[in-house]
């Protein structure tokens, strides 16, 4: 299935999203487009370093959303 996936910065003063990168992957379920969704952010060429993600069906359904640690932690 078609799954969307946008990668965006949280300003945290006021929490506005701010959409860098956004990418269409064909997924078997929805823990393999957040396995993708991890992949991609650590390899894909974004403006600025992501902070979290969502990922949408073909007809924008929210199924998730999550942040991302932060990599000077190494908790990924």
């Amino acid at each position: 299935m078609n799954m969307v996936i946008e990668f965006f910065r949280i300003q945290e003063a006021d929490d506005a999203h701010a959409i860098v990168g956004r990418e269409i992957a064909d997924a078997i379920d929805l823990d393999d487009a957040i396995e993708m969704a991890r992949h991609l952010w650590q390899t894909l060429d974004m403006p600025q370093r992501p902070d979290a993600m969502t990922i949408s069906d073909s007809e924008g359904n929210k199924l998730y959303s999550g942040r991302f640690s932060d990599p000077d932690e190494n908790c990924r």
